[in-house]
């Protein structure tokens, strides 16, 4: 192989590269802002933005140890059963792999109403698996696990 074929290829290899990195990094940046409002919506109670972030057949496996749907959630939303005075979620990690993301972290926030610990600080590690779908990002599963109570 001559110099100049080894320094096409080479020079090819580091274009690709590049250029999946930076799609990677824009499809990370995409999934970290969508993570963050689907927090901010969950803290307001804003079921519009909700509605369109989370998939219809969106399930979570929550904090109390239950697996639930999109309608029980809602349910459990009106019952203030979800409510929160505080919410804050820390990405720690995003693996994108084809039309799926997954991020993990932290959460600290403090329960309001019939929430389980009102009243108390609470932290809980999470995953969220987002699902590339026609119409965008949606997430698709869910998993919450308490880790403190203060």
């Amino acid at each position: 192989m001559t110099r100049i074929m080894k320094v096409s290829i080479l020079t090819f290899s580091l274009l690709f590269a590049m250029k999946f990195s930076l799609a990677q990094s824009t499809v990370e940046n995409e999934i970290r802002k969508l993570d963050q409002l689907e927090a901010q919506a969950t803290i307001s109670g804003d079921t519009l933005t909700l509605k369109k972030l989370w998939s219809p057949s969106f399930v979570v496996n929550n904090p109390a140890n239950a697996v639930v749907n999109v309608t029980q959630i809602r349910q459990l939303m009106k019952e203030g059963k979800i409510g929160y005075t505080t919410f804050s979620r820390v990405i720690e990690k995003i693996t994108i792999t084809g039309p799926v993301a997954v991020t993990m972290g932290y959460e600290e926030n403090e329960p309001e109403k019939a929430t389980d610990n009102a009243g108390r600080k609470v932290t809980r590690r999470y995953t969220n698996v987002w699902l590339k779908e026609k119409n965008g990002w949606r997430i698709i599963a869910r998993q919450a696990t308490i880790i403190d109570v203060k």
